[in-house]
């Protein structure tokens, strides 16, 4: 980490809310947000952003009539930015980059001109420029009015804590002072649902927790689909409205041994979070919010990997998934901003049904964690300003 980069807003739209205020207030409940929808005639359990919230994107979708044509990952990330860069205080003139990932990209629109292609043997106009990854970003400048840099990519579930590698990098080399960063998913969509049942990690829980996220004793996968989207602000040194402070960041990449599958041990994340702690003895880390999908061998390699590093010291860890399912590539960013929160207020989140948690006596700082199909692990290090 060659420079403190300070994290001067935070804003998202899930299942949780549409501002941090909504987030922070659900938090404070042991209900999850989890409910069932009828996909083919088959219901399946999702995490979908309130219908207040859905009410907003659809004026969003109605303000512009080139809106109209773009996915809700888009949309997403377009009223997700809008509250970053006014809570940061930014103007399009600043030229700040933005870089918004997401792991699927225009999951909704790319089935609908995929169906419309086979019936009809032919492409739908705009089927090609509204399904690109690079929509995201670029249709965020549009809306924001900056001129850029804007990279948008796709590093499946990692997805956002790259984005946020990418903007820490940019900002460390000199060549922009202030990025934009997050990623934005809206994979609630038949065949996205369908690919992740094939792959038999999708939850079919009937209990009061359909995801079991950090239930080191489930004996079935309980991963559950959520959609939204989250940005951060980030900006060069330390701010007085900062947030949080970002003081160090870890990658790693595992060699693949099959598709989905990282160690029994995790090694990837082993190296991520030695890296994001450089010299800062692991005792002064107060939590750890882990990655944590809810599958029965994601969840244990995470946590020896953690045990590995920590080894007598453990810190307090938790995850959201249980409450707001996994979001793919937007998942690291809602993850930094369940963080921040607990920064800025002071009080750790558990989760509700696990025993002897620890719970930390102050918070200081927390490790952040996201992995993705590939072992592509990614750790970033917060501290409170």
């Amino acid at each position: 980490m060659q420079k403190p980069i300070s994290i001067t807003a935070i804003s998202s739209i899930s299942s949780l809310g549409k501002s941090l205020e909504d987030a922070w207030e659900s938090y404070q409940n042991k209900t999850h947000c989890i409910t069932k929808k009828d996909f083919l005639g088959k219901e399946v359990l999702v995490s979908e952003i309130p219908e207040e919230a859905k009410q907003d994107i659809a004026v969003l979708r109605q303000s512009d009539n080139k809106y109209q044509s773009l996915d809700s990952t888009v949309l997403y990330a377009i009223y997700a930015s809008r509250q970053a860069i006014k809570q940061a205080g930014w103007n399009g003139t600043d030229n700040y980059g933005i870089n918004i990932g997401s792991s699927r990209g225009a999951t909704e629109l790319f089935e609908k001109y995929h169906e419309s292609f086979l019936k009809n043997n032919k492409s739908d106009t705009l089927s090609s420029p509204t399904t690109t990854l690079g929509n995201i970003s670029s249709w965020v400048a549009h809306d924001l009015q900056t001129e850029g840099p804007e990279i948008s990519h796709s590093i499946t579930c990692s997805t956002a804590l790259h984005s946020m590698l990418n903007g820490i990098a940019w900002i460390n080399s000199g060549m922009c002072g202030t990025f934009l960063v997050g990623g934005s998913e809206a994979p609630l969509t038949p065949f996205t649902i369908a690919q992740m049942q094939a792959l038999k990690i999708y939850s079919k829980e009937t209990n009061a927790f359909p995801c079991r996220a950090l239930d080191l004793n489930k004996t079935k996968n309980t991963m559950v689909l959520g959609e939204g989207a989250s940005m951060a602000c980030l900006e060069s040194g330390i701010h007085e409205n900062a947030l949080a402070i970002i003081k160090g960041f870890g990658y790693a990449t595992e060699i693949l041994k099959h598709n989905i599958s990282i160690s029994s041990d995790a090694q990837c994340f082993q190296k991520s979070m030695q890296m994001a702690l450089g010299a800062m003895n692991p005792e002064d880390i107060d939590i750890v919010v882990m990655h944590a999908p809810g599958t029965i061998k994601g969840d244990i390699s995470e946590f020896k990997a953690i045990e590995a590093i920590f080894k007598d010291n453990m810190p307090a860890v938790t995850s959201n998934k249980w409450k707001i399912g996994h979001t793919f590539g937007a998942s690291g960013a809602l993850s930094i901003e369940f963080a921040v929160l607990m920064l800025q207020h002071q009080r750790f989140i558990g989760i509700p049904y696990l025993k002897n948690q620890k719970i930390p006596n102050k918070i200081q700082n927390i490790l952040v964690n996201a992995v993705g199909f590939g072992g592509n692990a990614v750790s970033i290090l917060l501290s409170k300003n």
